[in-house]
């Protein structure tokens, strides 16, 4: 039977192949929001479908582009972009949501770039403000890892990146991602939670991921794009429509944040 990794490994190989690019160096996960944002990356780039590579699905969330991008930048980098994800609420298993993360580490990158669309419980930050993730609290009661395999996670999201990204917009601010199941919106009483527990964010994403890539060995940055107060916090109801219009607003602001970031790196 193919385990995990060894499944990644196939589906760098059969990257390679399509791409022509035999090594990757920074990959990068756009969340919902996001996706207008990869054009500022580079224009030299190859595209292929997700179902082209072993143990990819196609993408389930309308935001999402079933793609992967891989693009040659001005500095010479070769990113490898994800324009989808598999969330943990679609039941395909924790090994399906951390894929593309295991593809990226074995076809060579050093460094993890997660995105994601979420609610804020800052009333401050008004939707398409960026944050920085910080530290995370997984409430998916699940995890990546296999076995007895005790993986370090006190400083799971670089401090050396976020203070990179400080560097290209010294306005932006840190904070807890809280990771929910979903596919619902939290209730107000859950999102109150997540505020004693010490979350500023709360979504449906990339803990899982950012695990995985500290498994692999990858430095991490987490990103944030508040796209709309958390429930409670207004008395606005929630609904997607909502989380892909703040994106698409902010994607300008989401690109060149990118775009200035990666060449640092």
């Amino acid at each position: 039977m193919t385990t995990p990794y060894e499944l990644a490994k196939e589906a760098a190989a059969a990257l390679a192949e399509k791409t022509g690019v035999e090594k990757h160096d920074v990959a990068l996960v756009l969340g919902s929001g996001w996706l207008p944002a990869a054009d500022a990356l580079g224009a030299d780039y190859t595209e292929i479908d997700t179902t082209d590579l072993p143990g990819f699905s196609a993408a389930a969330v309308a935001g999402h582009s079933g793609k992967i991008r891989s693009i040659r930048s001005a500095s010479g980098r070769n990113l490898l972009v994800f324009l989808s994800r598999t969330h943990f609420y679609e039941g395909k298993g924790v090994a399906a949501v951390v894929h593309p993360i295991r593809t990226a580490a074995a076809a060579g990158c050093s460094t993890m770039v997660l995105t994601n669309g979420c609610g804020g419980l800052n009333p401050s930050w008004s939707p398409g403000t960026p944050v920085l993730i910080k530290d995370h609290i997984n409430l998916t009661a699940s995890s990546p890892l296999v076995g007895a395999n005790f993986v370090d996670l006190t400083d799971l999201y670089s401090a050396r990146l976020r203070d990179l990204a400080k560097q290209v917009d010294s306005s932006l601010d840190e904070g807890v991602y809280v990771q929910f199941t979903g596919p619902h919106y939290e209730t107000p009483a859950e999102v109150k939670m997540a505020g004693i527990l010490g979350g500023d964010l709360v979504g449906m994403s990339t803990t899982l991921e950012a695990i995985a890539a500290r498994e692999a060995g990858m430095e991490i940055l987490g990103i944030s794009l508040v796209t709309n107060l958390a429930a409670g916090i207004s008395d606005q109801p929630l609904n997607h429509a909502e989380v892909l219009e703040a994106g698409r607003n902010a994607a300008t602001r989401m690109g060149g944040l990118l775009s200035n970031l990666v060449p640092k790196i």
